[in-house]
């Protein structure tokens, strides 16, 4: 793992003692509220791990702000985790303020205008993450800002230890394990403000039933896109994966066992009617966005209890009519697919 610590102009060559400075080049430029006689003095450290950097300022009365303006070009957008570990900080952005003290956490978005104050002597952590790595919409992060962040217990139950690990453990881990580390850090602070989000949303916007008509009848219309997934009816309803499957946990399925079964019921509709032209198994899998003939059958073997080309025969000579449920087919049934279906596959 890499470590520096020093002042701005020199990293790397001693313990920092100038506190802005120091801020300033490893999380974001900042100034302090009023001039002084001197810079303000304390300890700061950096660590890597991996992406993230993990910042500690142990110091004495401190007020810092950064400005309306935009960040540096080449900066990347990047957002910090604020953690005390003594005393208190007050905490403002985007019109909300806060009092962040240990235990506690706040998250701060380094390209916007921000104020960090400290009345008494404070010691916090600052997590410096970058935003692409979170894969949250921006719209969830500026919500998240300038307040006490509470995480739900799943997510406490891991965060929180690991953040007072990383401090007490920083400077004796290895590389690899750094940065492995430094991932789960990130996940954790997705998940974080995920679920931030969707508590304050979600709920007031549609209710957790009328959202899962919502998304069954979005299921229903892409039924035969082969992209169909989870992370797409997700982002087509502005929520979270992790919240789209706990909408559905009072569904008794799994959303992609839905999308699933929902493909094979249609499929066997098809398959049922009858006629003196019955549909190709490949090009009713293709239609109704299977990719590959083994996962169709497997899929259908699962609803159905038999392979398709199977069932397809056994309902034939059962004579049952039409239906989603039931199928009989007049005449061969052909193979040789766009999906490479053919008896042997099913």
């Amino acid at each position: 793992m890499s470590t520096r610590s020093g002042t701005a102009n020199s990293p790397g060559t001693g313990a920092s003692t100038d506190v802005t400075a120091a801020l300033s080049l490893w999380l974001t430029p900042v100034e302090e509220y009023a001039a002084r006689e001197a810079p303000v003095s304390g300890a700061v450290t950096l660590h890597h791990f991996g992406y993230v950097d993990m910042i500690t300022c142990a110091a004495g009365p401190l007020g810092l702000t950064r400005g309306p303006g935009p960040a540096a070009q080449d900066t990347p957008e990047s957002v910090a985790l604020l953690v005390p570990r003594a005393g208190a900080v007050q905490v403002a952005q985007d019109g909300r303020g806060a009092c962040v003290e240990s235990g506690d956490l706040a998250l701060i978005d380094l390209g916007r205008a921000f104020s960090v104050e400290q009345e008494g002597p404070c010691r916090i952590l600052l997590f410096r993450l970058p935003v692409h790595a979170l894969h949250v919409p921006m719209a969830d992060l500026r919500r998240a800002t300038g307040r006490v962040l509470t995480p739900p217990a799943a997510v406490d139950a891991l965060l929180t230890p690991l953040l007072g690990y990383l401090d007490e453990a920083a400077a004796r881990l290895p590389a690899g394990v750094a940065e492995r580390l430094g991932g789960v850090v990130t996940d954790a602070v997705a998940d974080l403000i995920g679920e931030l989000s969707e508590e304050a949303e979600s709920p007031a916007r549609s209710g957790p039933r009328q959202l899962v008509l919502t998304i069954r009848q979005y299921i229903e219309r892409h039924l035969g896109d082969p992209e169909l997934s989870a992370e797409r009816i997700a982002a087509a309803h502005f929520i979270s994966v992790r919240y789209l499957h706990r909408v559905f946990e009072g569904e008794g399925i799994t959303v992609s066992r839905l999308i699933q079964r929902r493909r094979v019921e249609q499929c066997a509709r098809e398959l049922s009617r009858r006629g003196r032209v019955s549909p190709s198994l490949g090009v009713v899998a293709a239609r109704w966005g299977f990719r590959s003939a083994a996962h169709f059958s497997r899929a259908f073997k699962a609803v159905h209890g038999h392979p398709p080309q199977h069932w397809r025969q056994l309902v034939l000579m059962s004579g049952a009519g039409a239906g989603a449920g039931s199928a009989g087919a007049a005449g061969g049934v052909p193979g040789g697919t766009g999906l490479g279906l053919d008896e042997r596959d099913v």
